[in-house]
């Protein structure tokens, strides 16, 4: 796709929602939980994800227990956001446009894993690793493809001698940061468009076992607030070399 055919990236939650979401994760959701970047990932990921995976299983992945809430009313507002940020971001693929990520879209000759690129694609993996069967059931050769560049750029495949050779090349590594909204949309669409049919139209996804629930309030839509960390660390684009699938890396 030329610079001229990219659309821009749309934001999945205005900046005073982000940086509620970006407050409470990070002072009160507990040291275990994911902060506001790795929370970002997580959440594209769902919205991207080949079927839905209920509402309590994500939100007990995402703070890694049940978080404290001062209040019912908090309670709705800040599982609503998370809600509505990935609610967006399917309608953001769904439309065939580009999620806008919280950071620069540069390594600027840092390690990956000590950026918050790093983090967020951390937080990606982990919203694969919830439903890992999922999205390796049908092509598994193409969807690990895919995912090379999230899991090259998390860091959490560094012991792997395939991921350490990428990871030396970083060029390399900057392009792939570059194509980070285009290799989510292209994930997208793998899940949701039939093979050998031109320009066609997504498909929306199937079910876990049932659809989750809402988590409640209503969110917006603007740019985020930029480079804040998680511990967390993540695989593929077009002419990345082959990889197997991430299965069992937690």
């Amino acid at each position: 796709m030329s610079d001229a055919e990219t659309p821009l990236p749309l934001p999945l939650l205005e900046d005073d929602a982000l940086d509620l979401l970006d407050d409470f994760l990070e002072e009160r959701a507990g040291p275990d939980a994911l902060d506001l970047i790795g929370a970002h990932g997580f959440l594209v990921a769902l919205a991207v994800a080949p079927r839905d995976v209920e509402a309590a299983a994500w939100v007990a992945e995402l703070f890694h227990g049940t978080p404290e809430f001062e209040s019912d009313q908090e309670r709705e507002i800040i599982l609503g956001l998370l809600e509505q940020l990935r609610t967006n971001a399917i309608g953001v693929l769904e439309g065939g446009g580009l999620p806008e990520l919280p950071f620069e879209l540069t390594l600027d000759g840092m390690a990956a894993e000590e950026t918050p690129i790093g983090d967020w694609c951390a937080g990606f993996m982990e919203g694969v690793f919830l439903d890992e069967a999922a999205w390796f059931e049908g092509d598994e050769e193409t969807v690990a493809t895919l995912l090379l560049p999230f899991m090259a750029l998390s860091g959490l495949f560094a012991d792997e001698p395939d991921m350490a050779d990428l990871a030396g090349e970083g060029e390399r590594l900057e392009r792939l940061v570059g194509q980070l909204p285009e290799l989510v949309l292209d994930l997208y669409l793998h899940f949701r468009v039939p093979p050998d049919t031109p320009k066609p139209k997504p498909r929306g996804k199937a079910p876990a076992g049932g659809r989750g629930g809402k988590a409640g309030h209503k969110g917006h839509g603007n740019k985020g607030p930029g480079n804040k960390s998680h511990g967390n660390k993540s695989k593929g684009g077009q002419g990345s070399p082959q990889a197997k699938g991430p299965k069992g890396k937690r």
